[in-house]
């Protein structure tokens, strides 16, 4: 029998439907959101549960987008926009590299974990060998002239005819029951840190929120510990996860700096991660989520079960990915009551024998600037 403990292998679940379906002021919806806000603190990530998740839609994208990158390169670079830094449409294999390799504050936070919990080594600066495609979910331009027209671009719709026809539906559909899904996580979330529901939201209407699938040819990258996305964090405000079909997303958990393999079981449940802008607009109260994608047995095994099983299927691992994001000329500074908090649990911790290293400090900006940096 499944417990929950199992399915979250240590992650809080937050049961979103308590949110949807109570009053805010009702003691277990008080609750609920505290526990989400609380999980985010002390983990940055938790597990969502959304009973108006449908599990055929996310196989039915699963689907699409193996066929989709399965597709001949040639055929794939069609919908390339190198010129817009690759905001919109397909990245091919071994562009993205992980910024944690050359970025000291991330190579330290490495150093500090105990050895076996440690990411794969990224030190060899190899850019990853996935591919990803981003497909804009947002309310549409918003009412203001941006400052940041690239990460606002338009969408692209693939030219293969077999492909073309069934894109937007299906991504749009899959895309808007993820956004759903976080954007109720980020009234809760707000609700449990203090504010008012529409605090996070309101500053999301308008942003570039994006479905980002990522693939991997397993048929090429499908050696145990091969790096498929290196060590790294999010640019976003929260990035939402549905279940992929080959394991190998690993997370940090924050409070112990324990490396945690995700399960996501089928059915109604997401993973949740904070990301930069979470972390920038609580003072550090909330830290972006670090995570790695890898080939380990338990891929292995899988890949060795679907050669079996659906011979005729592409061995391609599809990450659904959702990022969230407040808009991008959104001023983003911290909010004073949390990074009051957030220097007091930094002591606290600080007291505990556990040194997080040097403070950090969030200058005000603009949103787009950040992702931008």
């Amino acid at each position: 029998m499944t417990t929950t403990q199992d399915i979250s292998m240590g992650l809080p679940i937050i049961d979103l439907d308590i949110f949807l379906n109570g009053s805010q002021d009702a003691t277990d919806v008080q609750a609920e959101c505290k526990k989400a806000a609380q999980a985010l603190i002390t983990y940055g990530a938790l597990l969502l549960h959304d009973s108006r998740v449908s599990e055929e839609d996310n196989i039915t994208f699963l689907d699409l987008l193996e066929d989709y990158f399965a597709q001949p390169e040639a055929e794939l670079k069609k919908d390339e926009r190198p010129e817009l830094g690759y905001q919109i449409g397909v990245t091919l294999e071994n562009t993205e590299k992980p910024k944690c390799a050359v970025d000291e504050p991330c190579l330290r936070i490495i150093e500090k974990l105990d050895p076996a919990e440690r990411p794969l080594d990224i030190t060899a600066h190899s850019p990853d060998p996935k591919c990803r495609f981003f497909w804009r979910m947002s309310a549409g331009p918003p009412p203001y002239e941006t400052k940041f027209p690239s990460l606002n671009a338009a969408n692209i719709v693939p030219e293969a005819p077999h492909i073309r026809e069934q894109w937007p539906g299906v991504m749009d559909k899959w895309g808007s029951s993820m956004k759903n899904a976080v954007e109720g996580l980020s009234e809760m979330t707000a609700v449990g840190l203090g504010l008012p529901a529409s605090t996070f939201k309101e500053s999301g209407t308008y942003g570039p929120h994006l479905l980002a699938p990522t693939s991997s040819d397993l048929s090429k990258y499908g050696t145990k510990d091969t790096i498929l996305a290196g060590f790294h964090t999010d640019l976003n405000f929260l990035t939402i996860h549905g279940r992929s079909r080959y394991p190998g997303l690993h997370i940090w958990a924050r409070n112990t700096g324990k490396r945690i393999p995700v399960k996501i079981p089928p059915g109604n449940y997401l993973l949740v991660q904070a990301g930069k802008q979470l972390e920038h607009i609580t003072g550090g109260l909330i830290k972006a989520g670090f995570h790695e994608v890898v080939v380990n047995e338990q891929t292995i095994d899988v890949i060795e079960r679907r050669k079996v099983e659906v011979p005729e299927r592409p061995l391609v691992r599809i990450s659904s990915t959702f990022f969230w994001h407040l808009n991008s000329d959104f001023d983003l500074a911290p909010i004073l009551s949390l990074a009051e908090e957030s220097k007091k649990a930094r002591a606290e911790q600080f007291n505990l024998g556990k040194d997080e290293g040097e403070e950090v400090v969030y200058p005000p900006m603009k949103v787009g600037q950040l992702v931008q940096n």
